[in-house]
């Protein structure tokens, strides 16, 4: 260990979406690993952010985030979401929603204190935990359904279980819960004495007519529900930084102080294009959307099947886990850079997603590219596919 390296480091390591990308970079290849979404923004956000810039909206905001952004924020939820939102009270704006969970995380738990995570999970919520001294334990969904055992649930309760996490559309087996099993959720969550956090970046991507249900919607589990969410994936601006919680009054005011701490505010300009996104595009703008993203996906998942590599067809979300039994490799790690090397193609090795070794056959592939690198990608994968075919 360099003797500069805090103790804290030693148990993290760079996400494998981080390392693949590099590794995509060094040889040339698509990367499909991240879920960059590189694609063009609405019209709106890039000239409503110079103006801003212009109107010298370039200093600290209030810590909580401009009170338009969270007025825009409060209608769309209420509207959207079905979620009765007090801008003043029950909103926080911060940097993206990674930054917004650490904030609420930081604010509502302690260290020791156990988090439940359904695995396959997001990188980055297992890495906040980690960081606060936060115990993650997994609770794993059954594919191709990605079903919910509430046994296993029942098994992972100790003194010390204080939360549970729900990340719906799921990155990255495109999970979208229903408003069954979040009644379920809710319903273990009070049982137990649980605080839910409730991850929904991907709200607005939803496929074959799946509607997106927000848990803090329901009325007996408001009261404990902390929902994270942003514009990063929905305005494709990832590098913006923009997210937020909706929570009552009392956590989001400890969110709040903790979100001062930690990043003091969102980038102020920034702020003000998103909130006239949000009052600007229409109806039209998600539905055109998800029908586009939709598209890519049926693409993607028919080349995968066709040569040989069975996709998750996912529910929601812009990723897609792929069966990889047939790439060579002991790991999918050795999987990924195979097929890196022999296509061209970046992927994220699925046991990135897995506390063991339950992902070393699959695979994760972003979907959120422009329509023809996605025929780019695919032709490459289907002239290379006779290597494993």
């Amino acid at each position: 260990m360099n003797r500069f390296q805090s103790r804290k480091m030693t148990q993290m390591s760079q996400s494998e979406i981080r390392n693949m990308s590099l590794e995509c970079a060094r040889v040339g290849g698509i990367n499909l690993s991240q879920g960059i979404c590189d694609l063009k923004l609405p019209d709106i956000l890039a000239g409503s952010a110079y103006q801003a810039i212009l109107d010298d909206h370039n200093h600290y905001t209030r810590f909580d985030g401009i009170d338009l952004l969270r007025e825009q924020i409060a209608q769309k939820s209420m509207k959207f979401n079905h979620i009765q939102v007090d801008a003043k009270k029950n909103i926080i704006v911060s940097a993206g929603a990674t930054g917004a969970f650490y904030s609420a995380c930081f604010a509502l738990l302690n260290p020791g204190d156990e988090m439940i995570l359904f695995e396959p999970y997001y990188g980055y919520h297992e890495a906040t935990l980690i960081a606060l001294d936060i115990v993650p334990v997994y609770a794993t969904l059954t594919p191709p359904e990605w079903d919910i055992h509430f046994d296993q649930l029942e098994s992972l309760i100790t003194e010390k279980t204080k939360a549970i996490l729900i990340n719906t559309p799921s990155n990255p087996c495109g999970k979208v819960f229903s408003a069954d099993e979040l009644e379920k959720i809710a319903d273990f969550a009070i049982e137990k004495d649980l605080l839910i956090f409730t991850d929904e970046i991907y709200e607005y991507i939803t496929y074959d007519g799946k509607q997106h249900v927000s848990l803090g919607s329901l009325k007996n589990a408001a009261e404990r529900t902390v929902t994270v969410s942003g514009y990063s994936k929905t305005f494709s601006i990832t590098g913006w930084r923009i997210g937020y919680t909706i929570a009552d009054e009392a956590m989001t005011a400890l969110i709040g102080s903790a979100n001062d701490l930690i990043y003091v505010c969102a980038p102020a300009p920034l702020q003000h294009a998103v909130a006239a996104a949000i009052s600007n595009l229409t109806d039209d703008f998600y539905a055109e959307m998800r029908i586009g993203y939709q598209q890519k996906r049926d693409l993607f998942c028919g080349m995968l099947s066709d040569v040989g590599l069975t996709p998750y067809v996912p529910q929601g979300a812009y990723y897609v886990l792929a069966d990889m039994s047939k790439i060579p490799g002991e790991n999918s790690k050795d999987k990924a850079m195979w097929f890196l090397k022999e296509t061209g193609i970046a992927s994220v090795p699925g046991e990135a997603f897995y506390k063991d070794t339950v992902g070393k056959t699959l695979a994760r592939f972003c979907f959120a590219k422009d329509i023809h690198m996605i025929e780019k990608a695919c032709d490459l994968i289907k002239t290379n596919s006779k290597k494993w075919l």
